[in-house]
């Protein structure tokens, strides 16, 4: 990783709020220019020459008129202690989007330039102050979707997984050094002393990045949480549950076969799980166009889901429609819920326990919410894991991090082969070098500058 402070940028500045009305909103600038373009639209304190980190009133005003465009806070400070290492001014305006804009519009107008994405935290990193398992963890800190996601965030945030890794990568140098003393220096040496020592460095650093890559599963989901598809055929519950598990009415729920239409994405906690909820359109066979799209996208939920909850109607007779969908989920994670229990029974576990395994059905009424805690412990006990109790925060949270460690633990069992069948040491320091490299792309250490750009283009603006 970049340990010098980057120079040459010119200034950038962005709006680093979201968009709408609210009490306040905050344009911000990075860059050597900082606080010289904002002192040329402040009208109050010279920004050139207050103290670092204050905090300082006045107005921003259109150079060209003098008019008055808003009252404001703007604070200052200066390089190398902020985000970026460079001079950030932050200017604190009345929120709303046409006073917002225009202040932006008036720092480009008088000599920065618009911002991309993510390219504050790009700075942070070009410059030393984060690596790319840090500048990844302000992601996953503001994407967060549990507390448990949170602390995790927070945590590598702080570094945790940047030193694992480096630590990992020490302990390889270590072992390359020894093999260039062993290649340059023969006579000092003996070759299968240096590539017995390099096999039990790849075992022993295998077996930590297969610790590290165990927590990926538990990550991905706290991450991008568990996609959980509701599935049956209409009229079942499954908008009624839906909404009592985000306890707001967000789908509607009518006595009307087919009312939902497309599939609708909602996330909510379960337990510290963060469950991303698809209330799926209830799947039989329609001529109506529009339906017919809908239970498509249904089939293609139920194919992508980690979880499925298939609702069967207890007040009914299972239908052809509802053996069909409990054979289109059999190969997935799933509950099957036989939901309005409160209404005369057609439809008993003992009928359903014929079709599946007993285990996976869970008798509820969501009108009367009865079953339904049941069912949040169902979910939490098929895939905590121990996520929410658990004290180690070190986690792989992201597929590019799950990806590069695969490769370097690939990497070592080339080693270890190539050991074992007497391979030169010059070519077996190949693969041992190759997951040195593997391992320096997960923190930036020796990422190419287009897997940078990637990374960062993902990022809001104004990050």
């Amino acid at each position: 990783m970049p340990t010098n402070i980057v120079t040459e940028y010119d200034t950038i500045a962005a709006i680093s709020t979201p968009p709408g009305i609210g009490a306040i909103s905050i344009v911000r600038l990075s860059g050597d220019e900082a606080t010289q373009i904002a002192n040329k639209i402040f009208k109050g304190k010279d920004l050139t020459k207050v103290p670092t980190h204050t905090m300082n009133y006045g107005h921003i005003i259109d150079p060209e008129n003098g008019e008055i465009v808003d009252e404001v806070m703007v604070t200052v400070m200066r390089a190398p202690r902020t985000y970026t290492c460079e001079d950030i001014v932050e200017i604190n305006t009345h929120g709303g989007i046409v006073v917002t804009n225009r202040v932006l519009e008036l720092l480009l107008t008088n000599g920065a330039r618009a911002a991309e994405p993510g390219e504050f935290t790009k700075r942070a990193f070009l410059n030393g102050r984060i690596d790319l398992t840090q500048a990844e963890s302000i992601e996953d800190l503001i994407d967060a979707k549990s507390d448990r996601a949170r602390k995790v965030a927070i945590d590598q945030l702080g570094g945790s997984l940047r030193r694992e890794v480096r630590q990992l990568r020490d302990d390889i140098m270590d072992v390359m050094g020894k093999v260039e003393v062993n290649i340059d220096y023969p006579e000092y040496d003996e070759d299968q002393i240096t590539l017995d020592l390099m096999k039990k460095t790849s075992i022993e650093v295998k077996k930590r990045i297969a610790k590290l890559l165990a927590t990926a599963q538990d990550g991905a989901v706290l991450r991008d949480g568990l996609a959980t598809a509701l599935v049956g055929r209409p009229n079942v519950g499954k908008s009624s549950l839906l909404n009592q598990l985000l306890h707001q009415d967000k789908a509607i729920v009518t006595d009307v076969a087919g009312t939902t239409r497309d599939v609708l994405e909602e996330y909510v906690n379960v337990n510290g799980i963060p469950l991303k909820l698809i209330d799926t359109a209830g799947i039989r066979d329609t001529k109506d166009k529009v339906e017919k799209i809908g239970v498509e996208r249904s089939r293609k939920a139920i194919v992508q889901a980690d979880l499925v909850l298939l609702l069967i109607d207890a007040s009914e007779p299972l239908t052809d429609e509802d053996r069909e969908l409990i054979k289109a989920t059999d190969d997935k994670d799933r509950i099957v819920i036989l939901n309005k229990i409160d209404l005369p029974q057609k439809t008993t576990v003992a009928d359903l326990s014929k079709l599946v395994d007993p285990d996976e059905i869970l008798p509820i009424s969501v009108l009367n919410n009865d079953g339904v805690d049941a069912l949040k412990k169902r979910i939490s006990d098929m895939f905590a894991q121990g996520i929410e109790n658990s004290q180690n925060n070190l986690m792989i949270t992201s597929v590019r991090q799950t990806a590069l460690f695969k490769q370097a633990s690939h990497s070592l069992d080339n080693v270890i082969a190539s050991v074992d069948a007497g391979m030169p040491i010059d070519l077996v320091q190949i693969d041992f070098t190759n997951c040195w490299n593997e391992l320096g792309e997960i923190t930036g250490d020796s990422s190419p500058d287009e897997m940078v750009n990637e990374l960062f283009s993902r990022f809001c603006l104004g990050k």
